[in-house]
């Protein structure tokens, strides 16, 4: 499925809008890792346990939006965009947005 940020598809024509499409993950950190991240916040740096997680959380939440779109009918996305809230203390909401279509090869 063709996947973009961009309202036109280069060498395509949109036939067809289906609507909203979306994928929403949220990821708990867990204790060790927030323990991690407190003394990795002591000396400074990357924090990579949480951006692995944001990583896995962003490639999880773009799965479920093409598996959405799919079952739309849809063949792309055009304006996709990510979006991420906290939740709680300790959970990550993470959302991969866009506009379900059909596209027609120019």
């Amino acid at each position: 499925m063709i996947v973009v940020t961009t309202e036109n598809i280069p060498g395509y024509e949109v036939t067809e809008v289906l609507g909203s499409t979306f994928g929403v993950v949220v990821r708990a950190r867990g204790i060790g890792g927030d323990i991690l991240a407190s003394l990795k916040g002591l000396v400074g740096g990357e924090v990579t346990q949480y951006t692995q997680m944001v990583e896995d959380g962003r490639r999880q939440a773009m799965d479920r939006l093409v598996k959405n779109a799919a079952a739309m009918g849809g063949d792309a996305i055009v304006m996709m965009r990510f979006d991420s809230g906290d939740i709680g203390q300790n959970m990550t909401e993470i959302v991969a947005y866009g506009t379900a279509v059909r596209t027609r090869r120019l």
